[in-house]
């Protein structure tokens, strides 16, 4: 039977909880992400981003999202922001730039937002 998780009561609207039904669900995406610590897998993808995400086992849902650059997506479906932030590396993102992407909102229009906007 299904319980919720008690660690989960009380949590923001928009807040998407990764646990171990989630990783285990969407483990091999979460470890392609992973393993873009591994100068081999991104060279990878670089070279061939479509047979990178087919020899990590992605389904077309996956794909897609990769295909994208849907963060939040990515997010949504069960990937943990931090294997993602590898792949934010590999793409030329950092993560002021993804989140600002997540929330819908410009980079500069993000900044704003901050308490240091010149920060980078």
């Amino acid at each position: 039977m299904f319980t919720q998780n008690p660690q989960t009561i009380g949590m923001p609207e928009g807040t998407y909880v990764f646990d171990l039904r989630t990783c285990n669900r969407r483990i091999a995406f979460n470890r392609f992400f992973w393993n873009m610590i591994r100068p081999e897998a991104r060279q990878a993808f670089w070279d061939d981003e479509e047979a990178a995400m087919t020899v990590a086992g992605l389904d077309e849902e996956e794909k897609a999202l990769v295909r994208a650059r849907d963060w939040l997506g990515i997010v949504q479906s069960g990937v943990n922001f931090f294997v993602l932030e590898k792949w934010a590396r590999v793409v030329k993102k950092t993560n002021l730039e993804v989140y600002a992407i997540m929330r819908g909102e410009s980079f500069e229009d993000f900044m704003q937002t901050r308490a240091v906007p010149h920060a980078r």
